[in-house]
């Protein structure tokens, strides 16, 4: 099997886009806002982070709010203060891919029912002989539906890998703030 020429592959999904109707950029652009986010996030979850946890605890036992602190319920409102804009970090872009991948297949069922609201206008006119109108409605429905789960389903998968890699960050940084609570350095 010989690997197709760049042009024609383009062709080949121009044609694609096409056939799926009026839904299709939109899915487009929602695949590239969701793998945009995703990407995002995965720079925002590397480990690094941790380190500018560890500088804001640093930054807040400089500022008074060192083991000897008055109380211990201000301390640890001082430090979760300090720490807020890195947790806040952590969960950028979470939103924003929860809600693609929500609305990717539900952007596709419209597609489909598009094609097949197309479908039965051309039957209604009679086109069942000339089958192109009923045929293009069809094509388009399926095309839509599947444009949906092809957005919907990996975006999917790597953000619950992503939604892990969070949750064991904030983990380590709620380890590293009761170890500061607990007076010893972490």
């Amino acid at each position: 099997m010989s690997a197709l020429p760049v042009t024609t592959m383009l062709d080949k999904l121009v044609e694609l886009l096409v056939a799926g109707g009026w839904v299709m950029p939109p899915l487009v652009l929602a695949a590239a806002v969701l793998w945009g986010a995703l990407g995002w996030r995965a720079l925002v979850l590397r480990r690094s982070v941790l380190v500018a946890v560890e500088g804001a605890l640093r930054t807040a036992d400089a500022a008074g709010i060192g083991p000897d602190a008055a109380t211990t319920d201000a301390r640890r409102r001082r430090l979760d203060a300090a720490i807020l804009p890195a947790r806040q970090w952590l969960g950028s872009g979470r939103r924003l891919v929860e809600a693609i991948v929500v609305a990717a297949p539900l952007t596709g069922l419209l597609g489909t029912v598009s094609g097949m609201i197309g479908t039965f206008a051309a039957l209604s006119e009679g086109a069942a002989t000339a089958t192109g109108g009923v045929a293009g409605g069809i094509s388009e429905a399926l095309l839509t539906t599947q444009a949906g789960l092809v957005v919907a389903i990996p975006g999917l998968l790597v953000g619950r890998l992503l939604g892990r890699r969070e949750r064991a960050l904030l983990a380590e940084v709620d380890r590293r703030l009761e170890q500061r609570m607990a007076g010893g350095a972490a």
